[in-house]
């Protein structure tokens, strides 16, 4: 389609402003533009079938099934978003007087309880912008510790080989060298490796539970006690927190601080670029380390954003967790679960799952087999799961697991819903070998078909230019 100044018209408008009845104020000519705004001119029945057809190129949750691994792209409430919309929220200015705030103080402050009672933790705070900015913020608590007991020796910190991305890249941030360690048969952290990379070097170790392929391990009390024998400080990446979330808590687990997605965890609208929050909590002596928002009663505490970081989101996971209360967070965190391994039964005997047993609220498809007899490649069956309606699931993560598809049905989906996801990915299965040469052009129905995804990461095109 074209792009909204592709479609502009000279002298096409939508608005009719009525003549002015004050008396006018002119700029200072020091800061008035030499050329117009080059904006596009349309009318208001041109811009509304412009984002229409916007829309109906876009696949969300709203629109059909979306399996995406490890980002628990769940429908989200609609009371969420209009709590959020309330003008006391969106009208408040952040430099308003702290005596008029004390609506946004009680928000954040019943928050910080209820998700500190979830997790096991003692204090939180809600400034960072996203879970990788959780992430730093989490490390940056381990580093705060050390340094303040004079412990400079302790420069490393270890990851696991099925971590997230954000994870070894958080660590490198934060200027210790990441050591990774290997994952045994089973999935879990192999605890041989995991007690090779400990020694009085190690500031700490930063771990997902359930981890990337959908397993909750068994050994997570072992490892945390290895860690702290060892002097480290143990770090929970909480973007598989939907899978436990008022069943076990992390605090119990042996973690120190823990960072979650509450844009994914608890309703807010994922993906886009925004908005997010990674709130980050801790247990009690790494509380005087945290950031403080301009909304605490503490001064002088260093910020890692300004004000009190993503406020409406706050509002919208408090909205979350008032209308689930203690027995509806469970209760999802159970759904969720049933419905991975419920999707993951009725594949049996079709695709070969990567670690065949009970999984938690994800599971990975290993797709070698398939590839290795058809010539048909995971991104073949992800970008032919779109024709038939399906968003892809992720592909090729974790890295420990070839030609991978990682599923993640979430809570809020049917049994309806998936049954027939397990009917298309099974005719898939079966096209693979009547008919690979479509499923290696896929999709077929979409405004765009393949793109070279290589060219596009390296020479994006970001940029129009009228010409």
């Amino acid at each position: 389609m074209k792009l909204i100044f592709e479609k502009s018209v000279p002298g096409r408008r939508c608005t009719i402003l009525p003549a002015c009845d004050v008396e006018t104020a002119a700029l200072p000519e020091s800061l008035r533009r030499s050329d117009k705004p080059d904006l596009p001119q349309l009318s208001e029945t041109d811009i509304s079938r412009h984002y229409t057809e916007l829309c109906h190129q876009v696949h969300g949750v709203n629109c059909g099934f979306y399996p995406l691994g490890s980002c628990t792209m769940k429908y989200n409430p609609r009371i969420d978003e209009e709590m959020a919309a309330l003008p006391g929220f969106t009208n408040c200015h952040p430099l308003a007087p702290r005596e008029s705030l004390a609506g946004m103080r009680h928000v954040l402050d019943t928050a910080r309880e209820y998700l500190c009672e979830i997790t096991g933790m003692d204090g939180m705070t809600f400034q960072p912008a996203a879970g990788a900015h959780g992430e730093f913020t989490g490390v940056l608590l381990i580093k705060q510790y050390h340094d303040a007991r004079g412990d400079k020796k302790r420069t490393k910190i270890i990851v696991p080989d099925s971590a997230h991305g954000t994870n070894p890249a958080t660590a490198a941030m934060c200027g210790y060298e990441v050591v990774n360690i290997a994952s045994g048969p089973d999935g879990c952290v192999d605890l041989e490796s995991l007690k090779a990379a400990l020694g009085d070097d190690t500031a700490g170790l930063m771990l997902t539970n359930p981890n990337t392929v959908g397993i909750f391990d068994k050994n997570i009390l072992e490892i945390t006690r290895l860690v702290h024998e060892a002097g480290g400080l143990c770090y929970y990446d909480g973007a598989n927190l939907n899978a436990v979330m008022g069943i076990v808590r992390p605090g119990d687990m042996g973690f120190d601080c823990i960072h979650m997605n509450l844009h994914k965890t608890f309703a807010t609208p994922h993906g886009g670029g925004g908005p997010g929050a990674g709130a980050v909590g801790c247990k009690a002596f790494l509380t005087p380390y945290l950031p403080h928002s301009a909304l605490a009663e503490e001064e002088g505490h260093i910020q890692v954003r300004s004000f009190m970081g993503n406020f409406l989101v706050v509002v919208r996971a408090l909205t979350y967790l008032l209308t689930l209360g203690r027995q509806g967070i469970p209760e999802a965190a159970q759904n969720a679960v049933l419905n991975a391994n419920y999707l993951q039964e009725k594949l049996r005997g079709t695709f070969q799952p990567a670690y065949d047993r009970i999984c938690m609220h994800e599971f990975v498809l290993d797709l070698s087999g398939l590839k290795k007899e058809t010539g048909v490649s995971a991104l073949d069956v992800a970008k032919s799961l779109i024709d038939e309606g399906i968003h892809p699931p992720t592909m090729y993560f974790p890295l420990i697991v070839h030609e991978a598809l990682m599923l993640e049905p979430t809570e809020t989906e049917g049994p309806e819903v998936l049954d027939q996801a397990a009917e298309v990915l099974r005719m898939l299965y079966q096209r693979a070998y009547d008919d690979p040469e479509a499923m290696h052009d896929a999709p077929h129905h979409m405004p765009i078909g393949r793109p070279d995804e290589v060219k596009a990461a390296r020479h994006p095109v970001l940029r129009w230019k009228r010409a």
